[in-house]
């Protein structure tokens, strides 16, 4: 298997598919041309500069090839990645045969095993083994590595050593050996914290990006599953995978991915798949959110086998699925490991959760306001007394708390998360109620809505979902009935306007698909779930394989 990386960079078709940006290539061509051709002191001026700065950020041509003599490499290293002042730069010199060699590779990111194997089996060389065509002689004959392959522009070498290959110098050649000798730094595969299920497997992404696309390829064997490999971030060169499945992807969608994903032009993405989002995906404040993130190998896999695309990013222990919908994100793996019947029940129990973490505290605040909106049956509900603080005060402090409270989960070590949960029970709800800063039914309702914004399988949606209540109860204790009418359908209607990568985001509400809303609600069995989503426009919509 050769490296991904080299092969897809070092053929133009495939810098042509995807310009993001590299060394040497100017991002202010296009702006500096339409200013040029204006008029005013201003225009000219901004020009010039534009035009300065791409001259100077623009390698010349020799910055690109390798130097022949080994001792210009050294001097070249020094300038260019810090050898001698950064101490995880390693370069070994050798001499096999009658060539002086240099060994190029960074500390940490490499197999010392391998490269020691290779050097070992180096070192049976003779003079007249490497006579003439070196690079031909080491590569075919005497480099004993997986990966191998050839290289002869200096930017690219530095970003595949850089992203853990080892290069091989040889005095007296201007090409050097890229050699995949990979080892980088990771955790073992575990269940995410974050989409646990009483049955199946156990295993879920981490950091390394090689890793994840592994996991999904064993529940995959499809030939015709795609993973392209792009670089995005001017220093960071990050590694972003694009997977697909050939025959069944929609074709404008991965061409508007792929474009999209082309016109980034940024630094770096150390924030991994979430800078990646809003650099493709997030427009504007909307908290909602237009991607869907998984942990999981399976549900990944069962994503693409619909018809979706997903961004595998190096360093991210968890894949972005586009596009998706509203209704994506309120499922979960558990409800496919069980029965049908179990399965429906349990959707509909978190659908209930979800419905009232939104709702039923600005409802209950509205039959408080006014006990004559409510029905008989619901004559228990208010508190008897409201309490030092107005209700919606309490409700928004108590907001606060919750939120504060999560945070302080997250940055509390395990041994002390039981005395904070103490805590939090007694001295905060407790006493809070006992002195009469909030009435038992805030706390009560506080909770459940809670509960309900915990249940939601998407972590981002149910924080969106705690802004939608904040909006919610503002406005019915603002302007009553008509605030709640007017707020929720406000929110519905940014909903179904919004879009993810040109699709309907309330689908399959809104456009209305009877089919797959049943789907949604129900969970079918999966002998009787035959056809693909239509929202992802696949070339194949059966499920089922033909008997052909």
């Amino acid at each position: 298997m050769t490296d991904h990386r080299s092969e897809l960079t070092g053929t133009e078709e495939s810098e042509a598919a995807y310009p993001y940006p590299q060394a040497g290539q100017s991002q202010e061509e296009p702006s500096t041309k339409g200013e040029e051709e204006g008029n005013g002191a201003n225009a000219s001026g901004k020009s010039s500069a534009s035009s300065n700065s791409s001259k100077l950020d623009e390698p010349s041509k020799e910055e690109h090839v390798i130097p022949d003599k080994l001792d210009d490499v050294l001097l070249k290293l020094e300038t260019d990645v810090g050898y001698h002042t950064s101490f995880d730069i390693v370069v070994r010199e050798m001499t096999f045969g009658d060539r002086r060699t240099a060994l190029f590779f960074m500390n940490g990111l490499v197999k010392d095993t391998v490269l020691t194997e290779i050097l070992k089996r180096l070192t049976y060389l003779q003079p007249d083994n490497v006579s003439s065509h070196a690079v031909h002689a080491f590569l075919n004959l005497y480099v004993t590595a997986a990966q191998v392959e050839k290289q002869e522009d200096w930017s690219k070498l530095l970003t595949a050593v850089l992203s853990g290959s080892t290069a091989m110098f040889i005095d007296g050649e201007s090409t050097a050996l890229i050699m995949d000798a990979k080892n980088f730094p990771q955790r073992g595969p575990e269940e995410p914290s974050l989409e646990k299920v009483v049955r199946g497997s156990r295993d879920g992404f981490v950091e390394t990006l090689m890793t994840n696309v592994s996991l999904v390829r064993r529940r995959l064997r499809d030939p015709k599953l795609r993973y392209e490999i792009v670089q995005i971030g001017e220093r960071t060169r990050t590694d972003v995978c694009i997977a697909y499945i050939d025959d069944l992807v929609d074709k404008e969608l991965l061409k508007s991915v792929k474009d999209k994903i082309a016109m980034i032009k940024i630094d770096g993405l150390p924030m991994a798949d979430k800078q990646l989002e809003e650099a493709t995906v997030k427009r504007g404040w909307n908290p909602f959110p237009l991607v869907r993130y998984s942990e999981r190998p399976d549900v990944v896999a069962t994503h693409l086998l619909e018809g979706a695309i997903t961004l595998f990013v190096d360093t991210s222990p968890s894949v972005m699925t586009i596009p998706t919908t509203y209704f994506d994100l309120v499922q979960h793996a558990e409800e496919n490991r069980q029965t049908p019947f179990l399965g429906t029940y349990l959707r509909w129990v978190r659908f209930l959760g979800i419905f009232a973490s939104l709702f039923l505290l600005p409802l209950w605040l509205l039959f408080v306001m006014h006990p004559e909106l409510k029905p008989v049956a619901l004559e228990f509900l208010g508190p008897s007394k409201t309490g030092k603080l107005p209700l919606l005060v309490q409700f928004l402090l108590a907001e606060v708390g919750v939120d504060l409270l999560r945070m302080a989960s997250v940055h509390t070590p395990t041994s002390l998360a039981t005395a904070m949960s103490l805590v939090a029970a007694i001295l905060i709800g407790d006493i809070a109620v006992q002195t009469g800063i909030f009435v038992n039914e805030v706390i009560l309702y506080m909770a459940v809505a809670a509960i309900g914004m915990f249940a939601t399988p998407s972590y981002e949606l149910g924080l969106a979902n705690r802004i939608v209540r904040y909006i919610l109860l503002i406005s019915v204790a603002a302007f009553s009935v008509p605030g709640f009418v007017i707020a929720s359908t406000v929110m519905l209607l940014v909903l179904c306007k919004e879009r993810s990568f040109n699709r309907p985001y309330m689908w399959p509400f809104i456009p209305f698909d009877a089919r797959a809303l049943l789907s949604i609600l129900i969970r079918v069995p999966v002998l009787q779930n035959r056809k693909r989503p239509n929202l992802l426009r696949p070339q194949q919509t059966d499920k089922m394989p033909s008997d052909n």
